[in-house]
């Protein structure tokens, strides 16, 4: 049957759903003539008588009948087919990979785990796999297409990759119980002061964090947070760790903020992406939920 058969046929079956010809109009949205015409075209069409009408009212032939039934398990079929070719294209498949840089999990403003959370109920059947690594590792991960996301704060941007801001991460300069600084009064603390101190430098992020101290090269580098915090912890070394990582250690009196007002700043963090894979249903669901939980308009 060709499409115009179909429209006729599914003309047909609301009029004996609904009754009779006069009855249908208002579910068709046709005038009777209009109704009455393409019940006689089926006909023609199919070569067979499918109702009487007239004074005594509505009623099927045999074939009428047996045409109506008919036509119930094609729509259903035809139904069901629709379904599932929809819910194949839209199906939540297949692989996730995300990478994440470390130390993130104490910070309230980050809220990936919620994140995480609203994803699997909308996507129960996706497997996820997440990396921890320094935010250069993750951007080569993700350029060399062994990851989908990135989540960090990045010291550049890679060509080619796509940035939505996601929150700030406060940064604050601290030494260790037993430095030289730990006693001596902010007053007594500038740049200089800070500069022969020990500082540490991170190596994913470069000259990032010392620029305003002038140094050519930092007392030790370290590839992440808790390697930066062992060093500090000593009591020989200045460096900037996240103010929720260090928290508690600040709380035990083992870490000494350092001029907050002069030395902290804000890194920004993003979500980072191929735009180009973007359009895969798993990944564009991922980038929805996590401009969502985190509240970016």
């Amino acid at each position: 049957m060709d499409p115009a058969d179909l429209k006729l046929l599914r003309v047909f079956v609301a009029v004996v759903e609904a009754g009779g010809m006069t009855s249908a109009q208002a579910d068709l949205n046709l005038a009777l003539p209009t109704i009455s015409g393409r019940v006689r075209q089926l006909e023609t069409r199919l070569g067979m008588k499918l109702c009487r009408r007239g004074r005594g009212g509505f009623a099927l032939t045999s074939e009428g009948r047996a045409v109506y039934d008919e036509a119930q398990k094609l729509f259903a079929n035809h139904d069901q087919f629709s379904r599932r070719i929809r819910g194949m294209r839209n199906a939540m498949v297949g692989s996730l990979a995300i990478g994440i840089t470390d130390n993130t999990l104490t910070d309230p403003r980050s809220r990936i785990d919620a994140v995480f959370g609203s994803f699997c109920r909308d996507a129960p059947e996706v497997s996820l796999s997440l990396t921890a690594r320094p935010p250069n590792e993750l951007l080569r991960e993700l350029v060399a297409g062994r990851l989908h996301v990135a989540i960090a704060s990045f010291p550049r941007q890679t060509l080619g990759l796509a940035y939505d801001d996601l929150y700030t991460e406060r940064q604050e300069l601290f030494c260790g119980q037993g430095h030289p600084l730990f006693e001596r009064p902010d007053a007594e603390i500038d740049i200089d002061t800070v500069r022969s101190a020990g500082l540490i430098g991170r190596a994913y992020w470069g000259a990032r964090d010392l620029k305003m101290f002038a140094v050519s090269a930092p007392r030790a580098v370290v590839s992440d947070m808790e390697a930066e915090a062992r060093l500090i912890l000593s009591g020989h070394f200045v460096g900037y760790l996240p103010s929720h990582f260090a928290r508690d250690y600040l709380t035990a009196g083992r870490l000494r903020r350092i001029r907050p007002e002069l030395f902290s700043y804000d890194a920004l963090f993003q979500v980072a992406y191929d735009p180009l894979r973007a359009r895969r249903p798993v990944l564009a669901l991922f980038l929805k939920t996590i401009l969502t939980e985190l509240q970016i308009k």
